[in-house]
């Protein structure tokens, strides 16, 4: 399995069972190849703060893969863009993933657009992981989610504070 822990606030302490360990803050992202074998958990690293994160597991393309974990800090490039995150090949310093999906994640300035396109025969999903931003038009929430088919570009405009994470999927 793929994991991509992408922390919204707080900090995400994450330990496993071959001895590594990791703290998660906002503009982290983990991405960590659960392969065979392995054994881990993710918990609060504060007894003060609240921590709020976001989980995404993708289902590998390849069977058997070895453990492995990946984190960079995306913060200072997020804003006003969206910048890709997670990728099969790793391109432009993105985490990579054993599977045909491109993660971005943005944070759209009130007022101002994001735009992505989709290559033919390809679906995206959008999930607003807080605020509000307008996706092709239409008013969105964080938490909110939607699958978009058949649509050439994806624009999202920002509305307050918005922070989005968008998956290029097959």
């Amino acid at each position: 399995m793929e994991i991509i822990s992408y922390v919204l606030a707080g900090a995400l302490e994450h330990k496993d069972s071959m001895g590594h360990g990791s703290i998660i803050r906002p503009g982290d992202v983990q991405r960590m190849s659960a392969g065979r074998g392995i054994r881990h958990s993710e918990f609060n690293a504060s007894t003060q703060e609240a921590v709020k994160f976001l989980q995404i597991w993708i289902v590998p393309n390849v069977s058997g893969i070895q453990p492995s974990y990946e984190q960079k800090n995306f913060d200072a490039e997020l804003t006003g863009r969206l910048r890709l995150v997670a990728s099969p090949d790793g391109r432009d310093g993105s985490l990579t993933i054993h599977q045909d999906a491109f993660v971005y994640a943005g944070k759209p300035k009130d007022g101002d657009s994001l735009s992505h396109t989709l290559a033919a025969k390809r679906t995206a999903y959008v999930h607003v992981a807080k605020g509000q931003l307008a996706l092709n038009g239409t008013l969105m929430r964080g938490g909110d989610g939607a699958t978009i088919t058949d649509e050439p570009t994806i624009t999202l405009t920002g509305k307050s504070n918005a922070e989005v994470l968008l998956f290029d999927l097959p």
